[in-house]
């Protein structure tokens, strides 16, 4: 049977089981906004995660029914930083310490249940594959209450759709339903809320028929190269990369092939 680790610190709930981990944020009675403390407990979370090489897929989602999350609370304390301040005291990993993460190897997949706006939105963005509930809303709603999305929001967003398409939600702080996200080419499936776990772990169960190695170097290559062009990116030697090639997974692979079975992968 499958270790269950579970941890609730915080108003955030960290779940390791069969080497997925979740993620929720649970603080329902403000849609799941993200306040100082959350946010330091999702970088302790991110951090744990990196540590640990059992862990092979990471689902990140929100309590409840109604939100995924919807940034920052505008309640907290924060609040009363001026734009500047909150510029200056920006976390280099960006929104819940995901946003601009580089140095998580694994998949992310955002379970998005319902609003995912302003910070909310940008934990999407930072995520590698989006499910969502079809009564889903995007949005990064700054501009509305006279802020911008300086966690990656305006930068990511225009980088993962069409310029016309982003610049659309970024100047107007519209919401977009996840039909129109998917559209879009943000969002991998939109499904019935009674549908939505069934579809994260269909995502889950693809990730965990790969070997573990290549998967890490996967996510690796992608988020130390995307600066470079793609003739300057095969030609970094990456650790997670050296490792997949030198790996009891790519051995174990051929093996299961030519043998026509699942392969059993060692994960080294």
């Amino acid at each position: 049977m499958s270790a269950v680790v579970e941890e609730r610190v915080d108003e955030v709930t960290l779940t390791i089981t069969g080497g997925v981990a979740t993620v929720v944020i649970d603080r329902q009675g403000v849609l799941n906004a993200v306040d100082g403390a959350t946010h330091t407990r999702l970088n302790e979370i991110w951090a744990q995660l990196e540590a640990d090489p059992s862990v092979r897929a990471v689902v990140v989602t929100g309590a409840g029914p109604r939100a995924f999350c919807v940034g920052a609370d505008m309640s907290a304390d924060a609040v009363d930083k001026t734009g500047l301040e909150y510029w200056a005291g920006l976390d280099p990993n960006g929104f819940g310490g995901l946003s601009l993460r580089t140095s998580l190897d694994v998949p992310v997949i955002a379970r998005v249940n319902g609003y995912a706006l302003g910070g909310g939105m940008e934990i999407v963005l930072g995520a590698d594959i989006v499910v969502a509930a079809s009564g889903a809303k995007f949005g990064l709603t700054e501009p509305r209450v006279g802020r911008l999305a300086l966690d990656g929001g305006i930068h990511q967003l225009v980088r993962r759709v069409p310029y016309t398409q982003a610049m659309g939600m970024l100047l107007t702080g519209r919401k977009a339903d996840a039909a129109e996200m998917q559209s879009m080419g943000l969002v991998n499936e939109v499904v019935p809320a009674g549908e939505l776990d069934a579809a994260v772990q269909r995502w889950v169960d693809q990730i965990l028929a790969c070997a573990p190695t290549s998967v890490r170097a996967v996510k690796q290559m992608v988020t130390q190269t995307s600066h470079l062009t793609a003739k300057e990116a095969r030609g970094i030697r990456l650790p997670a990369l050296m490792a997949a090639l030198d790996s009891e997974d790519s051995a174990e692979g051929v093996r299961a092939f030519q043998e026509k079975r699942p392969p059993v992968w060692p994960g080294r």
